[in-house]
């Protein structure tokens, strides 16, 4: 006879959010320094916008870690005894705070020796994302699984105000050393109330279910939010990723577009956020969904209006980007997160979110491909105007695929 024992965790769903956010925080600042921080600083130093569009090749982790996140279920949970989310978490994040050290010894030149450094340190921040949320839709049942999904959005918006935000204002006071060696140092801070709270209070258990990619591509719901997370991604983020060199060349100094980036996470996408939150309770996920692309398509248009006109008035100029990069982009990830947990199989969530999140990563790594040479031989204004344009096509095609409820 098999026996079936609950895998929560003894503690309080607050001190999991806590313990989780943590986690959340520390991915989202290694996202922030690599897909915001660093295109700033390489084009400040003046390299090519086609080079830096190679850059999102560092999210190819992001992109594949469904091939081995059935692997990474079975590892963390296994036939019998303790889950082993805190060995999980505690590897990844030794293997990711050395390549930052790494990264910020040789420097922001050496660019494809960085970009190596740094797709080790995407792969174990994507491992350890897999046993994250595994362990969030485990441990927070009911209506507490509403703060797990707001510890993450939340928690990737405040990494990202200190990976995009702090760390250039780190490197124009203090240097590219030690503000590399600032963001490892935190990612330890991070990681301790995981490891030392939560991660060794789970209970034994014996197991039946066994996670696969099988049993999660036979569902139509998961064929479905694939194909709604590759229109939403490339239309709403994807010509972001030049956004930091356009305000370079735009005349922003680093420490301004520090500024902006931290300011817009910390404070707009925070508050976007929650009223994302509030919107989808009210309206539904479809109805945010399409408002959130229509939104983004005006703000891409500005962007393109002040590119093809060469005037640059910086308040005005900020606060499109702050709108565009924090706000906007947080309100549409509320309700496209909530959309991807309803279509999440409970038995095999983090299994069924990682596909999601990959195809995510797979749409922006190639859409960031294409914007780096888009901005390089056609320009920003065609960029950002040919963008907007897109988000306004997607627009009824997300309506068709999401859920009306």
């Amino acid at each position: 006879m098999s026996i079936s024992v609950s895998n929560r965790s003894a503690s309080s769903p607050a001190l999991i959010v806590t313990a989780i956010g943590g986690l959340y925080v520390a991915q989202s600042v290694i996202g922030g320094i690599t897909w915001t921080g660093l295109p700033a600083v390489m084009r400040d130093q003046g390299l090519p916008l086609d080079r830096i569009g190679l850059l999102t090749l560092i999210a190819l982790p992001w992109a594949l870690k469904f091939l081995w996140s059935p692997a990474v279920e079975r590892y963390r949970l296994p036939p019998a005894g303790r889950n082993r989310t805190g060995t999980i978490i505690l590897i990844g994040g030794l293997v990711s705070i050395i390549g930052l050290l790494a990264v910020a010894e040789l420097g922001p030149a050496a660019f494809w020796p960085v970009v190596a450094c740094l797709t080790v340190v995407a792969f174990a921040a994507s491992t350890v994302d897999i046993a994250c949320d595994g362990f969030a839709v485990q441990n927070l049942a009911g209506r507490n699984l509403g703060w797990g999904n707001a510890a993450q959005v939340g928690g990737a918006y405040l990494g990202s105000a200190i990976g995009a935000g702090l760390f250039l204002y780190l490197v124009e006071i203090h240097g590219w050393r030690a503000a590399v060696s600032a963001m490892a140092s935190l990612l330890v801070l991070l990681g301790l109330p995981f490891l030392f709270g939560i991660a060794g209070q789970s209970r034994k258990e014996v197991r039946e279910h066994v996670p696969s990619l099988g049993a999660a591509l036979r569902r139509p719901q998961i064929r479905r939010g694939l194909a709604a997370s590759a229109i939403y991604v490339l239309a709403q983020k994807a010509a972001l990723t030049m956004l930091g060199p356009f305000l370079v060349d735009a005349g922003l100094s680093l420490s301004t577009i520090g500024l902006v980036n931290g300011v817009g996470s910390m404070i707009l996408g925070v508050a976007a956020s929650l009223a994302g939150g509030a919107l989808v309770r009210w309206l539904g996920t479809r109805s945010v969904l399409v408002l959130a692309l229509v939104l983004q398509a005006g703000s891409l248009l500005i962007l393109a209006a002040f590119s093809l006109s060469g005037i640059f008035p910086t308040g005005p100029l900020a606060a499109v980007a702050m709108l565009s990069s924090s706000g906007i982009m947080a309100l549409g990830f509320v309700a496209l997160y909530a959309q991807f947990m309803r279509w999440s199989d409970p038995r095999q969530a983090g299994v069924d979110f990682t596909l999601f999140q990959c195809m995510d990563a797979l749409v922006s790594m190639a859409g960031g491909i294409l914007a780096g040479y888009l901005a390089q031989h056609l320009g920003y204004g065609a960029l950002f105007g040919g963008a907007g344009l897109v988000a306004l096509v997607a627009a009824p095609t997300i309506a068709m695929v999401s859920d009306r409820e």
